[in-house]
């Protein structure tokens, strides 16, 4: 009986000790993302894959891994697709919401929630854009684009850490 009273206290000691290492283990892994986060960000220089597009007045969509917002230096790459209603655009279509431009302003800053906002304006030969960026700590991506000749656009996606 005294034997499987201290092999029973054992094996709840072991199981305790077990469990207490993987939620440490798991929460170190949680902060070492948000410190890579913060770092990529306030480097100036990251892409964020986006995953899904949400048109004013229509259902959200997926997409294809191929689109993406890059900010490098002080440039934009811009390569995403638009849905939804143009009011003045060039023959043929235009070029939408892809181009690579300089851009006009940037500001960020990090939120209480430790969500880092980055906004910034920039012009294409078609467009003036603001972007409002939102990338929360465990890397995802919220992206609101408005446009003078088109309708506002949002998108969700990923940030792109380095290995």
């Amino acid at each position: 009986m005294k034997t499987n009273k201290r092999l029973f206290l054992l094996l709840l000691s072991l199981v305790v000790s077990v469990s207490a290492l993987y939620a440490q283990s798991k929460k170190e892994k949680k902060e070492e993302k948000e410190k890579a986060v913060k770092e990529v960000i306030e480097s100036g220089n990251f892409k964020i894959d986006v995953s899904r597009a949400y048109p004013q007045g229509g259902r959200s969509l997926q997409l294809s891994p191929s689109y993406s917002l890059e900010l490098r230096n002080d440039s934009v790459f811009s390569n995403l697709p638009y849905y939804g209603r143009a009011y003045s655009i060039p023959y043929g279509g235009g070029d939408g919401l892809r181009f690579n431009a300089p851009l006009e302003t940037y500001k960020m800053e990090t939120k209480k929630n430790k969500a880092i906002k980055i906004t910034f304006i920039t012009r294409s030969k078609e467009d003036r854009f603001d972007f409002f960026i939102q990338i929360f700590p465990n890397g995802t991506a919220a992206i609101d684009v408005s446009m003078q000749q088109r309708q506002s656009i949002s998108f969700s996606g990923e940030l792109i850490l380095p290995l």
